[in-house]
């Protein structure tokens, strides 16, 4: 990877993001040095501007960034790092150098799961709930998918909200297999009701377009 170091006098910026929940952690900067140092040793290392030496976040504190990946961006000087924080980033103390708690948003776990169904519609692996139903085709899986809905309508009208949230769960479940089945995903799902939230979105001229197609 060619990384431009010669724009700011040997230095990049490098932007810490936590790999799994993709919050923004802090910003640091790196020479080739540093560079090298993080590669070697999976720890994220700066060179510190104020210093003018090399500082592995946290050889002091014990709250290191362990390297998940690096991304160069489009012009080559200015890194996007991966990594996976062991307690909080900044020295002040929180999670993140804005003050911000770096939790996990669960409605990204979505994507995940739809990219793990994708992943069973393609290796179909024996022993596997999802790969049955994908091997009983269409319609057992809309049947499901019904099924699911109708337990969740009882818990909702006679159950407790927790007993909802588990059979709506897998309603959602057996709904992205149906998705997936159909070349699909649950981002679909996604962008329709993203646009159907802007001020200029048609009813009528959304269902004219989808009878054209």
């Amino acid at each position: 990877m060619y990384i431009d170091f010669n724009k700011m006098n040997g230095l990049v910026p490098a932007i810490i993001q936590d790999a799994v929940t993709k919050n923004v952690l802090m910003l640091g900067y790196m020479n080739q040095e540093a560079y090298r140092k993080t590669i070697e040793t999976k720890k994220v290392t700066f060179w510190s501007r104020e210093r003018k030496c090399l500082w592995t976040k946290g050889e002091t504190s014990g709250n290191f960034l362990n390297l998940v990946n690096i991304k160069n961006d489009c012009d080559n000087d200015t890194l996007l790092i991966s990594v996976q924080p062991e307690g909080p980033t900044c020295h002040t103390g929180t999670d993140t150098c804005w003050g911000e708690t770096n939790n996990y948003n669960p409605i990204l776990f979505l994507s995940e799961l739809q990219d793990f169904i994708n992943q069973r519609y393609h290796d179909m692996p024996e022993d596997s709930y999802t790969t049955s139903l994908f091997k009983k085709g269409v319609n057992r899986i809309a049947q499901k998918v019904g099924e699911e809905a109708l337990e969740t309508v009882i818990e909702a009208t006679a159950g407790t909200k927790d007993k909802l949230v588990y059979e709506a769960s897998d309603m959602l479940y057996h709904l992205i297999v149906l998705l997936t089945n159909k070349g699909l995903r649950i981002e679909n799902l996604a962008q329709e009701l993203l646009e159907r939230h802007t001020p200029n979105w048609d009813k009528k001229r959304r269902i004219a377009k989808s009878k054209n197609k």
